[in-house]
């Protein structure tokens, strides 16, 4: 039975889909203006792990995650370039897509964009007008009435009172209170802009999740997800907005994953630590980059280092290892791992102690593989199967150990000095075998001798 960590009521609750069988998910995905950094790679695994476990568990879920591809950050990058706004975020999509594959992450079933549902939020603006829950003052702007909404704070458990202590509101702003918020924001000379009721303009950023979610999935839906950053006052807008305009509970679970930190402080473009993903991808093979991310429950920060990185690559070797000079045959045995992977992964989604599990798996193909290589090949199945859940596991022994080896070494000299020395053993020459094996060494290579044959990586 799967229990999910409910943001909204600070507990984990046995997860019951809101419509039988069926679960619809809706998370906060990137904005378009750059490439992506690897605390958005955070939130990205983190849904997909959700996304791989809900429909493993049996679950018909629709996944959605938005692009917003118009806001401040955009606008500006775009003039800073000199190009459209629509160029840069084109550009910027089909590179996240590239990252997206790359750390192995299934795409959404659905992949709405803010300029796509303009429509829709003139809609939902003025249903919030009609209500009287907005107002547009007459400048072009419109904004929402904060104070109005009665359940305001309790995503984030922060008081009205409170927050208005230190508030206030800008010389040229027309706000009747300084918690109000845009939903419609006027045109400014030189921004891209829609028509709309009230003017020329273009969204706020919360209104635009509000109307992508519930025109994708409905007024109500099961699970809405992102990055605990978001969860004040992006999702405390949304849900704001939301409830006010149908009436009706928003999200039924909201998750929050943790972020990636360096040296305590959140990755981010705004404070200018950030790692890029294709530049952290330079250096480590991808399903490295992944198993960092996917081996920390996702509520947890992680601490990105050099040390962590190694320490990921050293866990998928040992992994690797023990599937190599395997036949591969489908899963078989480890019928108790599977259970306790299960119960791990229900206990909101708990992958520190489901990849303990892989580790378990791991120790016994290792104490099988020399007198029962049938059982160790299935049990290396179900290692690959369950591993699989997680998003690792899934290349070839051989090809990750030697990962990196390309433009390093000759793999056709490699195999050729194999070759050399299997015949000098075959003479009994130790003497040229062992010249061989220290050549082999000089070059970086480790050679490592079983039944199979010998087969080689790089040193780490």
């Amino acid at each position: 039975m799967l229990s999910i960590y409910n943001t909204l009521t600070k507990s984990k609750e046995v997860f019951t889909p809101l419509e039988g069988n069926k679960v619809r998910m809706y998370v906060c995905g990137m904005t378009v203006y750059d490439f992506c950094h690897l605390g958005h790679g955070r939130s990205m695994v983190a849904f997909d792990l959700v996304t791989r476990w809900l429909r493993y568990s049996g679950y018909d879920l629709t996944y959605v995650r938005n692009i917003t591809d118009i806001d401040d950050k955009i606008i500006n990058r775009a003039n800073e370039n000199g190009e459209s706004f629509d160029a840069l975020t084109a550009r910027m999509i089909d590179a996240m897509h590239e990252d997206e594959r790359r750390l192995n992450i299934l795409p959404p079933d659905q992949e709405p964009r803010a300029t796509d549902h303009i429509a829709g939020m003139h809609a939902m603006i003025q249903t919030l007008i009609d209500k009287g829950y907005a107002y547009a003052p007459g400048n072009g702007d419109v904004y929402y009435r904060v104070g109005k909404f009665q359940g305001y704070g309790k995503l984030s458990r922060k008081k009205i009172e409170d927050l208005r202590i230190g508030a206030r509101i800008e010389v040229d702003e027309a706000k009747q209170d300084p918690l109000d918020f845009v939903l419609w924001k006027g045109v400014k000379p030189g921004e891209p802009s829609w028509e709309s009721p009230w003017g020329p303009g273009r969204p706020g950023w919360h209104i635009e999740c509000s109307v992508m979610s519930t025109c994708c999935l409905g007024e109500s839906f099961d699970i809405h997800g992102g990055g605990n950053d978001l969860e004040f006052p992006h999702h405390e807008n949304e849900i704001a907005q939301s409830e006010a305009a149908t009436g009706k509970p928003y999200a039924n679970a909201w998750m929050h994953c943790g972020m990636i930190r360096i040296n305590g402080e959140k990755m981010s473009k705004s404070l200018n630590n950030f790692f890029t993903i294709r530049d952290v991808l330079e250096k480590y093979h991808p399903e490295v980059v992944r198993y960092l991310l996917v081996s920390s429950h996702y509520r947890s920060s992680i601490n990105y280092s050099e040390d962590s990185l190694r320490e990921s690559k050293g866990a998928l070797e040992r992994f690797y290892h023990a599937l190599k000079g395997l036949p591969v045959v489908a899963a078989a045995g480890g019928e108790s791992h599977v259970e306790r992977f299960a119960v791990a992964m229900n206990d909101d989604f708990g992958t520190p102690e489901a990849c303990a599990v892989l580790f378990d798996l791991v120790r016994e193909i290792n104490r099988l593989r020399e007198s029962d290589v049938d059982a160790a090949a299935g049990l290396a199945g179900r290692l690959r199967e369950l591993a699989g859940l997680l998003g690792v596991l899934q290349l070839d022994a051989d090809d990750f150990l030697r990962a990196g080896a390309e433009g390093k070494v000759d793999a056709a000299e490699v195999e050729a000095l194999i070759q050399a020395r299997l015949t000098a053993r075959t003479g009994k020459d130790w003497a040229e075998s062992d010249r061989i094996r220290d050549q082999l060494t000089a070059m970086g290579v480790v050679l490592e001798d079983g039944k199979g044959g010998t087969t080689w990586r790089l040193a780490d």
